[in-house]
């Protein structure tokens, strides 16, 4: 019998290695990433297309394709549809990004020729029906409104249009207007312009044998181009406005309110950006687990708050960074300081190697059990082959985390970390 009070023992991870896919083109040239595992009773189909908020000439167009995709074709309602998956214990999930439309298929592997024909008829022939567009619309209002009374969203949407601008693709903020000025016209407008072959990344997974790979080229390799192949997203893009030094402080109003929502958020880059990977583990080291400096000091030292972090956001063209928490209102000014002196000291000192050995052990795990199976190993490579990335990229970002040193990341928080490019946001 194990003695139950010694630990077991720890050990490195000492090789991440990302899968390699078998790459199928389908006749209308969408490339389809296979991962094959004969032994998985199960499949999972993913439609990714590069489409989002940066190709909308009108807000909310492209949230609004996506969501209503699901809700009927020209051939059935949405309520057929579900219930016809449901039949078949296959689910669609369509995960929400700024920056691309994505639509997931999962089935049991012995009715997957059922579900991927009607999987397909979604994603190609949607009706946009005046009926689900107006539930899409009352529906979205109301979580909208029950979303603005919550300090965070508040907060949230505040520091990152102060980071990107109000009128830039990742910076504006929807509104009951938005939702109200969305007409039919515009999602068939907006799906005829971007939902097409050249736009599309298909990502396959489980067991994907012969007969599932003829269901996919008979279900989406007939999709011809319907419109001109679009320009770049950079084309899109307009630049985020500089920080005023003067109103970088700023206090929204929140009646009724016990807590005070607290976001401290400044500009940053996309993952091909020469510093990202060194950020994520100095991100990791502030605020980005639970072990992180925020916790132990303005958590669990100074009692401040339940829960505080930091995240590094990366999008496809751009990113930022932000640290959140919610305190007590008249320990808002001293949480701030607290925060703020947490990133002096990152500046200021070398990080000690046990603590850097610390994060270099975790972030390593959380990648391992990212590539922990096939969903697992499907959604990194999809999140690689997304954001225009390489299998050599992923490997380069493993090395940075193994070898960085202390003396790396204090030039790292010199650089980024400067309290004059920082946003502070409060509600409450």
């Amino acid at each position: 019998m194990p003695d139950r009070l010694i630990a077991p023992p720890v050990y490195e991870v000492n090789h991440l290695m990302l899968p390699t896919p078998e790459i199928m083109v389908l006749d209308n040239g969408i490339p389809v990433y296979i991962l094959d595992y004969p032994a998985q009773e199960m499949v999972k189909l993913e439609v990714v297309y590069r489409v989002g908020r940066p190709e909308e000439t009108k807000r909310l167009a492209a949230r609004a394709t996506a969501r209503l995709l699901r809700e009927g074709t020209i051939h059935q309602t949405g309520a057929d549809i579900a219930e016809y998956l449901d039949y078949y214990g296959a689910t669609v999930n369509i995960p929400t990004n700024l920056d691309t439309a994505s639509f997931a298929l999962f089935s049991v592997r012995k009715y997957a020729q059922e579900v991927i024909p009607t999987f397909a008829e979604m994603l190609h022939y949607p009706s946009f029906s005046l009926e689900e567009i107006e539930n899409f619309r009352r529906t979205s209002m109301q979580e909208l409104l029950v979303e603005l009374e919550k300090g965070e969203t508040l907060v949230y949407r505040t520091v990152t249009e102060l980071i990107f601008g109000e009128h830039h693709p990742y910076g504006y903020n929807s509104t009951a207007e938005d939702y109200e000025a969305i007409q039919q016209s515009d999602l068939v407008s907006f799906f005829n312009t971007w939902y097409q072959p050249s736009q599309c990344l298909m990502f396959a997974s489980g067991r994907i044998d012969a007969e599932i790979r003829d269901l996919i080229r008979a279900h989406f390799g007939g999709t011809t181009q319907t419109s001109a192949p679009q320009p770049p997203r950079t084309a899109h893009l307009s630049p985020p406005p500089p920080l005023n030094l003067k109103k970088a402080k700023v206090t929204v109003p929140l009646e009724g309110s016990l807590q005070t929502a607290i976001k401290i958020g400044c500009r940053m880059f996309d993952r091909n950006h020469p510093d990202f990977n060194g950020m994520m583990v100095l991100n990791t080291i502030l605020g980005g687990y639970f072990g992180s400096r925020l916790m132990a000091n303005v958590r669990e030292k100074k009692g401040l708050t339940y829960n505080i972090y930091s995240s590094l956001d990366a999008y496809q063209t751009d990113g930022c960074l932000y640290i959140a928490t919610e305190v007590s209102p008249d320990k808002a000014d001293t949480a701030v300081r607290a925060i703020f002196s947490e990133m002096k000291k990152l500046r200021e000192t070398l990080v000690p190697e046990e603590e850097l050995s610390m994060v270099r052990n975790y972030i390593m795990g959380m990648l391992l059990n990212g590539l922990d199976g096939p969903m697992n190993s499907s959604d990194a490579l999809r999140s690689l082959i997304v954001e225009n990335q390489t299998p050599e990229d992923f490997l380069t970002m493993v090395k940075t985390v193994r070898n960085i040193t202390e003396h790396e990341l204090r030039a790292l928080a010199q650089k980024y970390f400067d309290p004059a490019h920082f946003w502070v946001v409060r509600a409450g």
